[in-house]
């Protein structure tokens, strides 16, 4: 991946990335699109980045912050190219990835992955948005642990979160109380983070996968959803190829975005 510094703004290339299939496919909640490219957050930070091929500009942005946060966050020194090729042995993923050529997995924050995916459950994309941005405008950014502990189901009323504000609540407290370490979930062996996160009420296999492949970017977890349920019945009945175990959940992305949106399969 090489880049330029142009101005304020940073100016890369790289294969194997395309803004709308990796902004818009799921995994990440405070992004939308905007004239040429896509607006949005992480950790708070703003960013505006543009596509043209397979060239991106991302606008008003130091060499340092990019090198420091945005470069690891787009997860730009993997290369998705071998990871392809290798699944590509496998007749259904290299038509997923033929399908989906730039889809990236984003190195989210461990937190607001935990909360996002709590609030995702049986809820539609352009909802979970909403509730997101709009917890966001009512605590001036991403609220963090303490502070949602601090608050009541009442509280929060006014995000329409529904049942999933006890759950909101309950992963506040198990995190400010020290009850779940946020950082070990990254490095204890990957059944105890499962377990971990599963103390939390409301959070089940699914959604401590998904905080665990997205926000710990432990890229053999794997995410179960209706979509994938179907691609197992139909594709994989007696499990996935052994050879892709290790990054599962990077094959998932493929999977999940070809069996959710190619009507054509």
């Amino acid at each position: 991946m090489k880049y330029t510094v142009n101005g304020n703004d940073i100016k890369f290339s790289c294969d194997d990335f395309d803004l709308a299939e990796t902004l818009d496919c799921g995994q990440a909640f405070r992004w939308k699109k905007e004239d040429n490219g896509f607006e949005g957050f992480a950790l708070d930070k703003p960013l505006y980045i543009e596509q043209n091929g397979n060239e991106f500009t991302l606008k008003n942005v130091s060499e340092d912050e990019f090198l420091s946060f945005w470069k690891d966050y787009f997860d730009l020194d993997t290369d998705y190219a071998s990871l392809k090729k290798l699944y590509s042995d496998d007749k259904t993923l290299k038509s997923a990835c033929e399908y989906a050529k730039g889809i990236r997995l984003l190195r989210q924050d461990t937190w607001e992955t935990l909360i996002s995916f709590i609030i995702s459950q049986n809820n539609n994309i352009p909802r979970i948005k909403g509730i997101i941005e709009n917890m966001c405008k009512m605590f001036g950014g991403f609220p963090d642990a303490k502070t949602l502990s601090s608050c009541t189901e009442d509280d929060i009323a006014p995000l329409r979160t529904g049942f999933r504000a006890k759950y909101i609540l309950d992963a506040a407290n198990a995190v400010n109380e020290g009850r779940v370490v946020l950082s070990d979930l990254k490095t204890l062996p990957i059944e105890d983070a499962r377990n971990s996160l599963m103390s939390i009420k409301g959070v089940g296999p699914k959604v401590a996968e998904c905080v665990l492949l997205y926000g710990c970017y432990r890229v053999e977890a794997f995410p179960v959803d209706v979509w994938i349920k179907r691609v197992m019945a139909e594709y994989y009945p007696d499990g996935l190829p052994e050879n892709i175990l290790s990054t599962a959940g990077i094959a998932q992305q493929f999977l999940f975005h070809y069996m959710r949106t190619n009507n054509t399969k």
